[in-house]
């Protein structure tokens, strides 16, 4: 899936603005990289951690908390 689709869907599944989900990928990036494991079922060996994080938040594995939903 292209990365512009992919957001599109994290933006839709989360129901949050650009600006949340950019922090919430970051967050998610540094869980990753401080040894979070991944809830994604592919090999993720080669991928980037803001990849892996917008995917899950895409999929729906990883909830977003704090944010106030937009209308």
């Amino acid at each position: 899936m292209r990365l512009e689709q992919l957001t599109a869907k994290a933006l839709e599944t989360a129901n949050i603005d650009r600006y949340q989900l950019a922090l919430a990928v970051a967050k998610r990036s540094e869980e990753l990289l401080n040894g979070a494991s991944t809830k994604l079922n592919v090999d993720t060996k080669k991928m980037k951690h803001a990849d892996i994080a917008l995917m899950e938040i895409a999929e729906g594995h990883v909830t977003i908390k704090g944010f106030v939903n937009k209308a």
